[in-house]
This record gives C-alpha cells, sequence and structure tokens, in this order.
C-alpha cells in the first residue's frame, strides 16, 4: 500500500510524515524547474487552496495543499536548487504540515494512476 495521497492536481501527501509535493508526473509535464515558491514556517495552509508557486521554463503553476494545518518545516534546500524537483519528485518534499484535521478526498495511489494515464 503507498504511503501517498494526491490531488487531482498533482500534488502529494504523505500522512506518515506530513509532507507535501509535486508528483513525478507533474514535473515531468512542468519541464525544467526553475523557482519554488513557498510559505513560511507557521503559515497555515488550507486543503484545496494554494500554498505556493512552482515556476519552469515553460509555465508558473499553482501548488494546492493536499491537507489543512500549519507548516511546521519548508524544504529551504529548493530556494537554492529548485531543479531537485525534476531529479526526485518524491524527495524533493516542499512543505511539511501538522494537520488539523484529517485529510478529505484525496486520491489513492491507484485513483491517480488512472487519471495520468487518460
Amino acid at each position: 500500500m503507498s504511503k501517498y495521497k494526491y490531488l487531482k492536481s498533482h500534488e502529494w501527501y504523505c500522512e506518515e510524515c506530513g509532507k507535501v509535493g509535486i508528483s513525478d508526473f507533474a514535473q515531468h509535464e512542468l519541464g525544467d524547474i526553475v523557482f519554488v515558491e513557498l510559505p513560511e514556517v507557521g503559515d497555515e495552509v488550507e486543503a484545496g487552496k494554494a500554498f505556493g508557486n512552482v515556476e519552469s521554463v515553460k509555465a508558473v503553476s499553482e501548488l494546492y495543499s493536499p491537507v489543512s494545518g500549519k507548516v511546521v518545516e519548508v524544504n529551504e534546500e529548493l530556494q537554492s536548487a529548485p531543479e531537485l524537483v525534476n531529479k526526485d519528485a518524491y524527495a524533493a518534499w516542499m512543505i511539511k504540515v501538522e494537520p488539523s484535521e484529517a485529510p478529505k478526498d484525496l486520491l489513492s495511489e491507484e485513483e491517480y494512476k488512472k487519471l495520468t494515464a487518460e
């Protein structure tokens, strides 16, 4: 069973560790990532609402939170090396969230694979 759950907008959430990032499918579609804008530690995020942006050579895309809660950690490495998302989208997590409620309406890995196969 996968530890990741997904939004249809291609963000993943790991319930085990509270980390949020974008899927491998999303980073591949975006192309070379050149900038990541993330919230500050202590900021509140809301499920389904934008919490930042990812900029590639092709486009700027909003990042949506799969879960509501408080940002307890930000992957500072992405500020100077956003291309890490292209190297490994799951290792290059973006934020860590302390959830204020259980996440709802997230896709399982199987459901997400079906979505991206279409």
